[in-house]
């Protein structure tokens, strides 16, 4: 092989690479961003739940926060939240989980698993299986079988 083809085939795949690592760099770039949208949507959310709670004693019920969730910035990228208020009771602990969504991603960075909204209103991001382990102890038989 001649010094022109060894040029031409060494360019080639130098283009292949860079375009390759260009393509895995922007999905793991727009996977962060939709999280990092729909962590803050998550927040804006569990910001009013805690606004209503704190006027109203209580938590908003479910039509309140899916009116609310369509005001939200960001909430798109939010996806199907699962809303437990009902599930619920007056003597819960600030760990129970009051809002999740679950966030499938395509990335080599960021893995799969939950938004997660606490009832003292913080947002956190769950793995897959922790989060669902959390779920099992703190949902009622009745919960799951309708959810």
């Amino acid at each position: 092989m001649d010094n022109r083809k060894k040029k031409l085939l060494i360019e080639t795949i130098f283009i292949l690479a860079t375009t390759f690592v260009a393509v895995v760099g922007m999905i793991n770039l727009k996977d962060w961003i939709n999280r990092s949208e729909a962590m803050r949507a998550m927040r804006q959310l569990g910001q009013k739940v805690l606004d209503y709670r704190k006027a109203n004693g209580s938590l908003p019920p479910e039509s309140y926060v899916t009116d609310i969730k369509e005001t939200l910035e960001g909430y798109v990228r939010l996806g199907n939240i699962k809303y437990r208020a009902r599930w619920i009771d007056f003597q819960a602990g600030p760990d129970e989980i009051v809002a999740y969504s679950f966030k499938k991603y395509r990335s080599w960075i960021l893995h799969n698993g939950y938004i997660v909204l606490r009832l003292d209103g913080r947002v956190e991001w769950m793995a897959k299986d922790q989060c669902e382990k959390l779920l099992a102890q703190q949902q009622t038989q009745i919960e799951r079988q309708i959810e």
